[in-house]
């Protein structure tokens, strides 16, 4: 069951996070860390971080809450997850890089838990839909 819930997470994902990077949020983490940021993206690194992410998500609420047939699991531990994944690095970040912005950690952490709950959420909604 991990391999179908993933090959339908990691779409979902991508296409949500798609649409906060590159439309809702462009010009947001520019303004803020623009001068922290490097110039050419290293995509690998991101790419990385985006597949084993979507893994804590199947084996850490999707999977349990397509067990339980409960899309509740799936939204309110894909939020607690995904905060706790994004304070990891925004936290450390307000806590050790010079002049991070708190506006970016408290958005951020809202991001990850919007964006962790959705992607949860969507993914148990199509896997009941196709009978997993």
């Amino acid at each position: 069951m991990f391999i179908k819930l993933y090959a339908i997470a990691l779409p979902v994902f991508f296409a949500i996070d798609m649409v906060w990077l590159g439309i809702v949020a462009k010009d947001f983490y520019r303004g803020q860390i623009g001068t922290l940021m490097k110039s050419d993206v290293n995509w690998t690194a991101g790419i990385i971080f985006y597949l084993i992410f979507i893994v804590g998500l199947v084996v850490f609420v999707i999977t349990p809450a397509v067990e339980r047939g409960s899309w509740t699991h799936a939204l309110l531990f894909g939020a607690l997850f995904g905060f706790v994944c994004y304070a990891t690095y925004d936290l450390t970040n307000l806590a050790v890089a010079k002049d991070w912005p708190l506006l970016v950690t408290i958005v951020d952490l809202a991001w990850g838990a919007v964006l962790a709950a959705s992607v949860s959420t969507a993914t148990y909604f199509i896997a009941s839909k196709i009978g997993l």
